[in-house]
């Protein structure tokens, strides 16, 4: 393999009824260490070349493939991947690895996990990094109703609460087409019109093509223009561990979005620790408008804007996300 899918030692913990794979590096003695939480469709593989430079700069890192996803447990019930599990995994990742406390950093799904963590358990949080997930008040209704009135039925997470889990059998049986699809550079795109106000990280930008699984079904990668962001190496190791997983563990924490709303009532959402947004210029879903007024539920916030970046910024822009990881730690943690 080359460097670039060359990964630390996969590990494994026993964490909150499940077993979780992880990989782990740099000095054992660096405190805070940096817990890295990957989105879907991902991998800790996503953060490997953060992983790589922030082990380097004397930082301890943990990237741990979560619930449902690569080397970690894939629990059959629907309820087994809401936020109250997936942060509990966590902890107990914490707990294996005898830390008290850690920085929390998470890309698109993993930031809503990431935003989660102290408010749940402050005394386990020493700083929170979101890497294009806003961190947002709770909703005025259910999260599902509010897209399905906003986006119509072929938004793919209005989709996904499909119980017949057809949107599972699409990438499923096209698992190739579907990182060829998704893991490319985004034509540039204006972020005016994007400006309502984001339900769970969803904006309305009507240019983008919401109906995710439609889209990958009928891909042509011979006709996209798009930049791939991954080596040929690098797209194997999404493919054969998703050929082998399915998609299914990961679309289950969409299904609980309805869920963790209505378990969320009375949750105080404010974020009482030091906390870093990283926002990417041209990411379509997750615009940095959608971090607009995030300073009134995040009182110690600092933005940083990741340029010439989609979706998959730390894939997309390493060394830029890496060095402002590794700055933000160093100036705020020592």
């Amino acid at each position: 393999m080359s460097d670039a899918t060359v990964m630390p030692p996969l590990q494994f913990a026993a964490t909150n009824g499940i077993r979780m794979g992880y990989y782990e590096a740099g000095p054992a003695t660096d405190r805070p260490p940096m817990v890295l939480c990957h989105g879907w469709p991902e991998l800790a593989f996503s953060w490997r070349h953060q992983i790589t430079r922030l082990s380097e700069a004397g930082i301890r890192v943990i990237a741990p493939d979560q619930r449902g996803y690569g080397a970690t447990d894939r629990p059959e019930p629907v309820e087994a991947y809401d936020i109250e599990h997936l942060t509990a995994d966590l902890v107990g990742l914490l707990d294996h690895l005898k830390i008290d406390k850690a920085i929390f950093v998470g890309h698109d799904w993993g930031g809503f996990v990431v935003w989660q963590m102290p408010l749940r358990y402050l005394d386990r949080v020493a700083g929170v990094v979101g890497v294009n997930t806003p961190h947002l008040p709770r909703a005025p209704a259910d999260p599902i109703d509010i897209m399905r009135k906003r986006f119509g039925e072929t938004m793919y997470i209005v989709q996904f609460q499909d119980p017949a889990r057809e949107p599972d059998r699409i990438f499923g049986s096209r698992v190739e087409q579907t990182f060829d699809a998704f893991m490319r550079k985004p034509v540039p795109r204006s972020d005016d019109g994007a400006k309502e106000p984001p339900v769970a990280g969803i904006v309305a930008a009507k240019t983008v093509n919401l109906a995710f699984p439609q889209m990958v079904a009928a891909y042509d990668a011979s006709r996209d223009a798009r930049q791939p962001i991954l080596s040929e190496q690098e797209k194997q190791v999404f493919v054969e561990t998703f050929q082998r997983t399915g998609f299914t563990g990961g679309i289950n924490w969409y299904r609980n979005m309805s869920r963790n709303w209505r378990r969320a009532e009375g949750l105080d959402h404010t974020v009482r620790v030091p906390a870093l947004m990283i926002m990417a210029e041209h990411d379509a879903v997750l615009p940095p408008s959608a971090t607009d007024g995030m300073e009134k539920l995040v009182p110690d916030l600092e933005k940083y804007l990741v340029r010439n970046s989609g979706h998959w910024t730390q894939q997309e822009q390493p060394e830029e996300v890496s060095a402002k990881l590794i700055e933000w730690r160093r100036r705020r943690f020592g």
